[in-house]
């Protein structure tokens, strides 16, 4: 049976789940099924991340801990070899903690993991299922554990296609080079198909196999609300829309009718008795301006841009998604712009490209100071509104992996690394970006029927749903059980048991690693999205 079903909904935020499930005029109830469900459950804020990215938030919400301990920061992992600086894109070996699918198996539960991203490959010792999200169509079947069970996916699920349930770069790059703005209908149209066939693989595991936790997540909500942002927030959309922005309108309202259709079909199937979970890894909201970090950097003289010699290297570099820098002069600069994130180089040696290590709080003190200068030349107000340091957000054995310093801007958005002017620049249209405040909520038998509380951590996500399967929250973890998600009575019946520290991943190899054209393309759907300029 059961037990527990979790639902993750990516980049789900409030702002818009309360108008789809409320009344509104001349649309009705877009997700009546959610709305009944929230009308008798709890609800409340979810922090993300320092930096509410898909990567570091999910992971957290699998490990119950946050970036400084499970090691990820980024999709893009960046290797600093003084003389030049190299890429590469994380997957669950970069994980350094033992996710709740591990943890669950360990103590005799069933699992079910799909669609969640940095699950490829599966960890040894999973008791269960794990079909994994973010991978090529190709690095699918390989990836699926057990290897059998895309055989009995292929075979019993109607309609199955891999391309759909991954990611099908040649229709990705159809939907980007379409995205004008009479076509991005297309877009969102493009991923009703895809959220349906991970709804029909949910489906089918949860009734054939039934996992005691089953948990799948669908993303259609944080790559839709990227591109269509102007249409799904109600300050942004217009009173009476029409043309493309009605059909813009309609075809959002499609996806999320369709959702809250997956939804209850999940629900019903799992059953009365079974505690059913929602959480989202960050928020949304509106970006109005971009943030040329690197461009400002360099004005500073913290970093020196690369000359373009007319070599094949230099011309391949100059056209890359990341900074075309003379290392040998470079201080300080931003990475990738998702990370919104500036690396301080510091000399391991003399000789060495970076500031020396006695200068490091001084240095990096000063380039504080000037981050906080930058304004925005319509309203003189400050872009940046924080600027966290690694010790006091990542805390960790993972810290020194974190960016030095981590930008909040005060629209939320990414910044951009690439060479262009000027430093800030507003958006021809707003777009959607992350916002730190996701969604966590619940509902069914022990469950408070409290409404909204007060705000969680995103790493209190995996011990409430330990505890909603009866196990021990192990002493390593950094978040704790949302009590208050829990009737009093069944909270009495069922104390919070404290258990031991987890275990190290026993981590699997990739028998084939994705190749460079596979890879250029997931950072090009990243660009797509606005994590790249």
């Amino acid at each position: 049976m059961t037990t527990t079903l979790f639902i993750g909904l990516d980049g789900c935020t409030f702002t818009v789940l309360d108008e789809m499930t409320r009344d509104l005029p001349g649309e009705g109830v877009t997700m009546p099924f959610l709305a009944s469900l929230m009308a008798k459950g709890v609800r409340a804020k979810l922090r993300s991340t320092p930096n509410p990215l898909t990567p570091p938030a999910w992971t957290s919400i699998m490990t119950g801990k946050g970036p400084g301990e499970h090691g990820v920061f980024e999709f893009i992992r960046a290797e600093d070899h003084g003389a030049e600086v190299y890429w590469t894109l994380y997957d669950a070996r970069d994980v350094d903690a033992e996710t709740i699918w591990s943890i669950a198996s360990r103590k005799d539960k069933k699992i079910a993991a799909l669609n969640f991203p940095l699950t490829a490959p599966a960890p040894e010792g999973i008791n269960g299922s794990i079909v994994p999200g973010f991978i090529p169509a190709k690095h699918l079947r390989r990836n699926t554990h057990p290897r059998e069970l895309f055989e009995r996916i292929k075979t019993d699920v109607p309609g199955f296609d891999p391309k759909e349930l991954a990611w099908d770069f040649d229709k990705e790059k159809q939907a980007m080079e379409s995205l004008s703005a009479t076509e991005t209908a297309k877009w969102v149209r493009y991923h009703l198909p895809r959220e349906e066939q991970w709804f029909k693989v949910a489906e089918y595991i949860l009734g054939s196999d039934k996992p005691d936790l089953m948990a799948v997540m669908f993303d259609g909500t944080d790559k839709i609300q990227h591109q269509a942002w102007p249409w799904l927030d109600k300050d942004l959309l217009p009173k009476d829309p029409q043309g493309h922005d009605k059909e813009m309108r309609e075809v959002c309202l499609e996806y999320f009718r369709n959702l809250d259709g997956y939804i209850e079909k999940l629900v019903t199937m799992a059953g009365p008795d079974t505690q059913v979970f929602f959480a989202s890894d960050h928020g949304f909201t509106a970006s109005n301006f971009v943030l040329r970090i690197n461009t400002f950097l360099g004005e500073k003289g913290y970093l020196t841009w690369g000359k373009n010699d007319g070599s094949e290297q230099a011309v391949r570099r100059e056209a890359s998604d990341f900074a075309n820098l003379d290392w040998s002069k470079t201080l300080a600069y931003c990475q990738t712009p998702s990370s919104n994130g500036i690396v301080i180089r510091v000399a391991e040696k003399p000789g060495d490209a970076g500031i020396k290590p006695e200068e490091y709080e001084a240095f990096r003190e000063k380039l504080i100071a000037d981050l906080y200068t930058i304004t925005d030349p319509k309203t003189g107000k400050p872009v940046v509104i924080d600027v966290l340091k690694r010790e006091d957000w990542f805390a960790g054995q993972h810290m020194k992996r974190a960016p030095d310093l981590t930008l909040v801007l005060s629209d939320h958005g990414f910044v951009s690394i690439r060479n262009f002017e000027p430093v800030v620049a507003h958006r021809p249209a707003a777009i959607g970006t992350h916002h730190p405040d996701g969604i966590f909520m619940a509902c069914g038998p022990g469950i408070a029927a409290s409404g909204m509380v007060e705000r969680r951590q995103i790493v209190d996500v995996a011990p409430t749903l330990l505890h909603s399967l009866g196990l021990p929250i192990p002493a390593d973890f950094e978040g704790r059980p949302a009590e208050t998600f829990f009737e009093a009575g069944w909270l009495a019946a069922h104390p919070i048991k404290k258990g031991a520290r987890t275990k190290a991943p026993q981590k699997k190899e990739l028998k084939e690693e994705m190749d460079s054209g596979e890879k250029q393309q997931i950072i090009e759907q990243l660009q797509m999205l606005g994590y790249m300029e």
